[in-house]
């Protein structure tokens, strides 16, 4: 039989060759009938393939590994079930502007409406969620479409997109002569836009003058990585920065422009203030949390997100980085003794910042048992080092945590981002600790929220993953269980949201890991110190007390 294989190519090769065009060094995925011909073809081009145990942690997993690197995320999942597993990671990874790709398998085009195994209309349900969502038609064209999903990801903010494959499509093999394999960085321009100058100059003039601005650095100073222009920008002109999202650790924590508490104060009282990387979504009050007073400036990546839900004074479209790089240019050369005459104001909010801290102090040092959930956040804060990622799972506890825990160093934040989505901590962990294996990764689970994924915990085992893993044990779906109460009374408070008494430091133990119980608040400080001598993934379950609730979870608008 003659050897061609030097002359055809199968489709399942030609996305091999796209992803590695693209950068991607991994793909992660849960095997199926549809999907193994691009599993052969990462082995040839030396894309690792991770395999998981759920379809919604290799997105997720995906959508981490984007956060983390910079470069997209790709998972690949099979047909039916295998795709719509994986919805919600592409849900969330859409709402949080992560770039990735989700390749879902399809039916053979020769069976298309016969009803074949696993058929479901994948394009139809990925469309609402994703930049681009479309089904390869031809072998030929699998490595284009490809590289034309990938440059969508960055079309605007960053986002998901879609490809379906269908079987006979995948396997077939086409001349190589036939099919288009772009070239590594030849098929997609810079997306970096420095803004308009004009407005940049009117920024730049108005934080000049400023007496009390403040700037919220959100989650695109990090996907831009525009750290060091946004960090420039506030010390030259003396400005008070509050981070959100992934742009926690932007300054460290201690820096004289590095606050956190005194955010609704701040953006109550001041004159001029700087929205970056950030929608005036749930989180923001839907801007209403703004002075009517101020002069508010936004800056994002996507034009349709600057001035929705509220007016703004300014709006600039672009990169975070590029941008504020600008406005600290601009105001070079015309210090005008703007800068000292904030330091008044930046006095009066280190007082706010230590009146909010005086006030829950006696809850962080805690030695009250079940555990508040302040004294854990507290020890965990006081545990992470610079090298530490940090990453929240969970509804009220990790609210808690979102409070008190800083990260030292930027893109040492994870959190699900504006959906809100439970059981991302797995993925995000195994995400971590394949894209930073020199970095330390340190985990709070709701005990809710850790039961999504948490099975992907032996992933973890098997790959030799290390990490620390907190999970805030109170039994309970503590969020939703403070809105009942409040909305229905005492008596109903518990339908629905009760958990059983879970030891997930036994399951961890099952698993391979180091588990560890704490019951006592002076336990958790060595119990997280042994979590991180094991050298193995560990969970240690601290039981918390259920009747303490975050103040975010009690100020939610939901529950009004």
């Amino acid at each position: 039989m003659p050897d061609d294989t030097q002359d055809v190519i199968s489709g399942g090769h030609l996305v091999a060759k796209a992803l590695k065009a693209e950068g991607v060094d991994r793909i992660y995925t849960l095997c199926g009938g549809h999907i193994i011909d691009i599993y052969d073809g990462c082995v040839d081009e030396g894309i690792e393939v991770v395999d998981v145990r759920h379809e919604q942690v290799a997105a997720h997993a995906a959508d981490g590994y984007a956060r983390l690197t910079g470069k997209p995320g790709c998972a690949v999942v099979t047909a039916g079930p295998g795709t719509t597993d994986a919805v919600t990671g592409v849900a969330n990874a859409f709402r949080a502007e992560s770039p990735m790709l989700l390749i879902g398998g399809q039916g053979a085009l020769t069976q298309h409406k016969m009803g074949s195994l696993q058929d479901l209309p994948h394009v139809d349900m990925m469309t609402p969620i994703t930049k681009f969502a479309a089904a390869v038609p031809d072998t030929a064209r699998a490595a284009d479409m490809v590289s034309m999903a990938f440059r969508e990801c960055y079309h605007g903010a960053p986002g998901p997109s879609f490809l379906e494959i269908p079987r006979d499509v995948l396997d077939a093999k086409v001349p190589v002569s036939k099919a288009r394999v772009p070239k590594s960085g030849a098929y997609r321009a810079s997306t970096r836009s420095a803004g308009d100058p004009e407005a940049i100059e009117k920024l730049a003039d108005l934080l000049m003058h400023a007496e009390k601005p403040a700037i919220l650095l959100g989650s695109q100073v990090w996907t831009t990585r525009g750290t060091e222009a946004a960090i420039d920008l506030v010390r030259t002109l003396n400005i008070p920065a509050y981070m959100n999202g992934a742009g926690r650790g932007t300054l460290p924590p201690g820096d004289p422009h590095h606050f956190q508490l005194s955010r609704r104060y701040a953006f109550s009282n001041a004159d001029v203030i700087v929205i970056v990387g950030t929608p005036f979504d749930f989180r923001m009050g839907y801007g209403k949390r703004l002075s009517p007073d101020a002069t508010v400036v936004q800056i994002d990546l996507d034009y349709r997100t600057v001035g929705k839900n509220r007016d703004i004074d300014l709006g600039i479209v672009g990169d975070a980085g590029l941008v504020l790089k600008s406005v600290a240019e601009a105001a070079s050369g015309r210090i005008d003794g703007g800068a000292a005459k904030r330091k008044e104001w930046l006095d009066e909010l280190r007082a706010a910042e230590q009146t909010a801290l005086d006030k829950r102090l006696p809850s962080l040092k805690s030695n009250a048992s079940p555990i508040h959930p302040y004294r854990l956040v507290s020890e965990i804060n006081d545990f992470l080092t610079e090298d530490s990622i940090y990453i929240g799972d969970g509804g009220d506890i990790v609210t808690f945590s979102g409070q008190v825990v800083q990260p030292k160093s930027p893109g040492h934040w994870m959190d699900p981002g504006p959906l809100g989505t439970l059981g991302v901590g797995v993925p995000f962990v195994l995400a971590a600790k394949q894209a930073r294996p020199d970095k330390e990764v340190v985990a709070l689970f709701g005990d809710g929220a850790f039961s999504l994924t948490g099975w992907d915990f032996e992933t973890l085992v098997r790959y030799d993953l290390p990490f620390v893993g907190i999970v805030g044990n109170n039994s309970s779906m503590n969020q939703i269980r403070y809105g009942q109460a409040q909305k229905y009374g005492r008596e109903r408070e518990r339908v629905g949201n009760t958990l059983g008494d879970v030891h997930y430091d036994k399951f961890a133990q099952l698993l391979g890991g180091y588990g560890e119980e704490v019951r006592d608040p002076a336990d958790i400080g060595p119990a997280l110190q042994r979590a991180r001598e094991s050298g193995k993934p560990s969970l240690i379950n601290v039981w918390v007390d259920p009747d303490a609730y975050a103040p975010g979870t009690m100020n939610q608008t939901m529950y009004k």
